[in-house]
């Protein structure tokens, strides 16, 4: 198993109390947290988001993805169906860090995409991975899924790892000036699906 759980918690939040489950990677001590709302069915499909961390867009208020506005909407709609969870992924700026990902939105700065960006600083367009996704799932009893995302390497990775996606629910959210070339490059480079989206001619 490559995560091992550690402790659960209340979580308060402005759409109702969730609880927060702790885990920690065996191998790197990288920290990730599963939150849960209501009594979860294993036998049911069960709303849910596969959220990587994004310190700008989810604490800073960044308009320059819409990372922050998919965490809110997730967490609301998981609320208001009354069961869900989200897992909360430790692997920011797609998994280059924090640091990196400033280095990153310097050269977007300057005429750079996320795509172009990642590459001049010699990392791959994505490097997240999803291996602890099925531990953190199987210590929370969800065993089907209906994901919100746009990614399809996110569905495809939980089917990889026996995970029935029973539906994909877009989360198409946040759109506006100032990312919407970044949710262009997303959507034409990395292949996520933005069917409900319009984007400007650059």
């Amino acid at each position: 198993m490559s995560v091992k759980y550690i402790a659960t918690s209340k979580l308060p939040t402005p759409w109702g109390v969730f609880a927060m489950h702790g885990f920690e990677e065996i191998a790197t001590g990288k920290e990730h947290v599963a939150l849960t709302f209501g009594q979860l069915d294993p036998t049911q499909p069960m709303l849910g988001r596969i959220h990587s961390e994004c310190l700008t867009g989810d604490a800073l208020f960044s308009l320059r993805c819409d990372c922050g506005f998919q965490l809110q909407a997730a967490m609301q709609s998981i609320a208001e169906q009354g069961q869900g969870f989200l897992l909360y992924l430790r692997q920011e700026g797609r998994g280059i860090g924090l640091l990196n990902k400033i280095r990153a939105y310097e050269l977007q700065d300057a005429g750079a995409n996320t795509v172009e960006a990642n590459e001049r600083l010699g990392f791959e367009a994505d490097m997240r991975k999803y291996d602890m996704i099925l531990p953190m799932l199987t210590q929370i009893g969800v065993t089907k899924v209906k994901l919100m995302t746009n990614n399809p390497r996110k569905v495809m990775a939980m089917q990889n790892m026996g995970i029935e996606v029973a539906e994909r629910i877009p989360l198409q959210v946040g759109k506006n000036r100032y990312n919407e070339s970044y949710l262009k490059t997303k959507s034409t480079e990395l292949g996520h699906m933005m069917s409900e989206y319009h984007f400007h001619d650059e």
